[in-house]
């Protein structure tokens, strides 16, 4: 009886793990709700989230012993926040918000470029944020995200 109800209890803890990512993950349905600008701000965040994590793991590996526990926690907070900014771009930006004009020629079609070369720059840096301690790809992130901000809101935002 017991072993039934912890394989219960099992099943309804990953069922549960599966519905609040997918509840987080933004569906694709033009609702209005999600905001441009929120959206940025929330990259900005993640980027300063795998900073904390970066310098944390840097200081975890300096210590004796080595407490392998938190360090792999840090590793896998600084893995989950790049991973949310590279959804962030192609869930939401990339498959929603960046649209191709009808005409492939001036300053709509530039625009259009210019974004999705910046957003492709923001998920590379992110994937090398993945790989590495180095906070160059944190630096990296921020300034692609500010010419991000400044190309597609424009200069008055």
């Amino acid at each position: 009886m017991i072993r039934r109800r912890h394989g219960a209890v099992a099943v309804v803890l990953v069922i549960s793990a599966l519905a609040a990512s997918q509840a987080f993950a933004h569906c694709q349905i033009p609702c209005g709700i999600y905001g441009d600008e929120l959206r940025v701000q929330l990259i900005a965040e993640h980027a300063a989230t795998i900073e904390k994590s970066m310098n944390q793991i840097v200081e975890l590996g300096k210590a004796s012993p080595v407490n392998y526990n938190q360090l792999v926690r840090w590793v896998s907070n600084k893995e989950e926040h790049a991973r949310k900014i590279q959804d962030i771009v192609t869930a939401y930006f990339m498959a929603q918000r960046i649209k191709a004009p009808a005409d492939s020629q001036g300053e709509a079609y530039d625009a259009y470029l210019r974004n999705l070369e910046l957003l492709h720059r923001i998920q590379v840096a992110a994937m090398k944020a993945k790989q590495t301690t180095d906070l160059e790809h944190v630096e990296t992130l921020r300034a692609l995200l500010k010419k991000f901000h400044k190309s597609y809101f424009g200069d008055e935002h």
